[in-house]
């Protein structure tokens, strides 16, 4: 495999999986061009004229659809932990002999694990979404048979509209639907919020399966998934455990250095002088996040203060802000949840996004760059600002991407990280994985100090005569390694064997990611 330093200085495949790449050039400095990609024309002549399209059972319905050896199968995470239907779907691919399978995942869970013996007898060829937990580990340490492919929530729609990843056959998972394929995720005992990031499957690829739990009559409404868009509808007894389709962390924080961590960020945003009528900003679950909210909730209400818009995963407390009206609009892309199920459900200014609309960098525009802060987490930072996401101080892989890259191009990014983890240090000499270039980077915040990107003249400037910590990167470092005995231990990993790449948002090779060694 050969391997060329990209403009990151990082090194990167020329190929992956047989595919021509294109190294990472720079923020900015690669520019697509050429046509958008399409699916093939259909005709109403090819469907029922009842609108019926209800075959018996998923086999069926890939069977329909043309299901052959290495072909591209996508799914989506809104059923997040509790997703039973991908598992399914792929005891039924295996149960048809099916090899060299190109998963096309928007993200997978732990539940996932079900599928590490379908990447060890080949039905699985290579995974392109995020490898998260088991499915990390396993890729990891090299026991894929392709090479995985991360990708932001914005870079996934790119690569579909931009035919970088042609989708064969897309498998939507829907809480409600009927018997058309009009979809969506509000209703139903599965329901789990929007299905924004199935958009892009339904709309581009050569056949979509909708299986739903919750079959009603037409019309399905509203719908986040259009039925003109769909060939078959599948009903089954269960798509998933209700109890983890709303998973993740959705309570704030108890930790004191966490929410010390949480209410330094509201601070500096005041003092910045970000928190003000009209304002928006990015948020998400997580504790420290949760947290953050909690905090600016209290500064917003003391000054009088109303924002525009929250971009989410919306969560209760996101709600309450809006039925408070503290805010105008949520703006969400995947809701963490039942609150934000019914939220989404019952207010029209509870509005479900797309990552088309959020986070496509080949577009007119997003809203991401819209956001005046955008409040993220990282597993690493580096004196440069470069940071980390993806895998842990060991190498291992073991997150995914989601919108974490999109959203480093709002007007103040802002990284929220305890400065170490289990007495291992978080702020590195370089990150292990590079996932956002450091230029993007405006503050990072830990327990021990705030630390304002050099580039950030204007921040530099606002908060100059603050009583806030604001530190060098090079300070707290130098403060946590005396407390945790020194840098932490470099991973032990294979540099001859590439075990999966991260893409930029616009599609080029940012980063390789190696084969841990122990």
């Amino acid at each position: 495999m050969k391997l060329v330093k990209n403009k990151a200085g990082r090194f990167v495949p020329e190929e992956v999986n047989g595919e021509k790449q294109i190294p990472f050039q720079g923020v900015g400095k690669y520019k697509s061009s050429g046509k958008i990609a399409s699916p093939p024309v259909r005709s109403c002549i090819d469907f029922p004229s009842d609108g019926n399209k209800i075959v018996k059972n998923l086999k069926d319905a890939l069977k329909k659809s043309g299901l052959k050896d290495g072909m591209t199968i996508s799914t989506h995470h809104h059923l997040r932990n509790g997703d039973i239907l991908t598992n399914f779907l792929f005891d039924t691919i295996h149960s048809m002999g099916i090899k060299n399978i190109r998963w096309f995942p928007s993200a997978s869970f732990p539940c996932h694990n079900h599928l590490i013996k379908y990447l060890m007898d080949g039905t699985i060829h290579h995974i392109e979404g995020s490898m998260n937990g088991p499915l990390g580990k396993f890729t990891s340490e090299g026991k894929m048979k392709g090479m995985g492919i991360l990708r932001s929530h914005g870079g996934r729609y790119q690569a579909i509209q931009d035919g970088e990843v042609h989708i064969d056959i897309a498998v939507i998972s829907a809480p409600a639907s009927d018997p058309f394929g009009n979809a969506n995720g509000v209703q139903g005992k599965s329901a789990c919020g929007g299905l924004g990031f199935a958009l892009a499957d339904s709309e581009y690829a050569n056949k979509v399966i909708v299986v739903t739990d919750n079959l009603v009559p037409f019309p399905c409404v509203p719908w986040q998934i259009q039925g003109n868009n769909v060939d078959y509808v599948v009903r089954v007894d269960s798509l998933g455990n209700p109890a983890k389709i709303v998973s993740g962390t959705t309570e704030i924080t108890k930790s004191p250095d966490r929410l010390l961590i949480a209410e330094y960020v509201a601070k500096f945003m005041d003092e910045a002088g970000i928190v003000k009528d009209g304002f928006s900003y990015q948020a998400g679950a997580g504790g420290i996040n949760l947290a953050v909210i909690h905090f600016l909730k209290k500064i917003m209400i003391v000054k009088g203060i109303k924002a525009r818009f929250i971009r989410g995963g919306s969560t209760k407390y996101l709600v309450e802000m809006l039925q408070e009206g503290l805010i105008d609009y949520i703006l969400d892309g995947q809701t963490f949840d039942l609150d934000g199920v019914y939220s989404m459900r019952d207010n029209p200014n509870h509005v479900m996004t797309t990552p088309f609309t959020s986070y496509n960098y080949h577009s007119k525009g997003n809203f991401a760059s819209i956001v005046d802060a955008a409040i993220l987490g990282a597993t690493e930072v580096d004196l440069k600002f470069n940071a980390n996401v993806v895998s842990h101080s060991d190498g291992y892989l073991l997150h995914g991407i989601g919108g974490w890259q999109n959203c480093l191009f709002a007007k103040c990014s802002i990284l929220t990280i305890p400065s170490f983890r289990d007495r291992i240090p978080v702020i590195v000499d370089e990150v292990t994985t590079l996932c956002g270039p450091g230029e993007l980077i405006d503050v990072v915040v830990t327990e021990t100090g705030i630390a304002i990107n050099p580039k950030r003249k204007d921040l530099l400037h606002s908060l100059k005569n603050s009583l806030l910590p604001i530190r060098s990167l090079e300070e707290i470092q130098k403060e946590v390694y005396e407390i945790c005995g020194g840098a932490p231990e470099k991973p032990k990993l294979n540099k001859k064997k590439v075990v999966a790449v991260v893409k930029w948002v616009d599609g080029t090779v940012l980063d390789s990611i190696y084969q841990v060694t122990r």
